[in-house]
């Protein structure tokens, strides 16, 4: 485990001058089997495996749940050594944004509406982490998982546009036998709440069924999802239809496509998202 980011930089250096392929895969911890998909693709795909663990407090609102965050560095560092990672970059926050800090990177368009309307000032903070994670660990490939879809097309944007030296592999969403997908945010489920949680998937499900019997129109596929998923949740945040590449909203499935939706279920917001078209 490194904590430094000047010794990370030197480790990465080393690796590399060996000719050897880094690959990162950034976290806020707290590991499921979705990490460890993400752990396990990046070390048949390189000779390096760095896994970050960072709660970021740029990414959280004040309302949020930066404090009660789930944290199990030791647990963490279990699971991604059973999965054959190489090193785990733990940074302090004082070392990441040190006195005087005052730089953000905002990718603007894909960062509107969804979860970036919901969490103002939530993807300034994942950008500008993950940018300064890559210049740090210098990898040549990173993972991230789909589950954070709006996450993932603000990565991509900002890799392209800053010409930033790393390639961006995002990875199917790993979920629970009954659809749920994964997240740190599950422990927080009361068991109840659990069983309800289901019903995001449940939703998605359905609108993509009747996707795959020819029907395009993105009112009729929204009504049927909202259907599955009203009166097992608190509330709907968001669910919507989007571009999968560019993630404008579209009226008529005539490209591909992602369904995404964001609920309460008991006081824990959940995501998800599924491909259709």
């Amino acid at each position: 485990m490194i904590a430094d980011p000047a010794a990370m930089s030197a480790w990465s250096e080393a690796a590399r001058a060996q000719g050897e392929h880094v690959a990162l895969v950034p976290t806020m911890g707290a590991l499921h089997k979705g990490h460890l998909s993400l752990l396990a693709e990046a070390r048949h795909r390189a000779q390096r495996v760095v896994l970050s663990i960072f709660v970021n407090p740029m990414q959280f609102g004040p309302q949020e749940d930066l404090a009660k965050y789930p944290r199990d560095l030791a647990g963490d560092l279990a699971k991604a050594a059973s999965v054959g990672c190489d090193l785990a970059f733990v940074p302090e926050a004082a070392s990441m944004y040190g006195p005087g800090f005052q730089t953000a990177i905002d990718v603007r368009e894909v960062s509107q509406g969804l979860c970036g309307a919901r969490r103002p000032g939530h993807f300034v903070g994942v950008a500008t982490v993950v940018c300064k994670f890559f210049n740090i660990v210098r990898p040549h490939v990173a993972f991230f998982g789909e589950k954070d879809f709006q996450q993932l097309a603000v990565i991509r944007r900002m890799v392209t546009d800053l010409n930033l030296p790393v390639e961006i592999i995002g990875l199917p969403t790993v979920r629970e036998p009954d659809g749920l997908a994964l997240s740190s945010r599950n422990a927080y489920l009361a068991p109840p709440d659990r069983q309800r949680a289901a019903a995001l998937h449940a939703g998605l499900s359905a609108a993509k069924t009747l996707a795959e019997k020819g029907e395009c129109r993105a009112s009729v596929l929204l009504e049927v999802a909202t259907t599955e998923i009203v009166g097992r949740v608190e509330r709907i945040d968001y669910l919507e239809i989007r571009a999968a590449d560019d993630l404008k909203p579209l009226e008529t499935i005539d490209r591909p496509a992602v369904m995404l939706v964001a609920a309460f279920v008991g006081r824990t917001r959940l995501i998800d998202n599924l491909r259709i078209g």
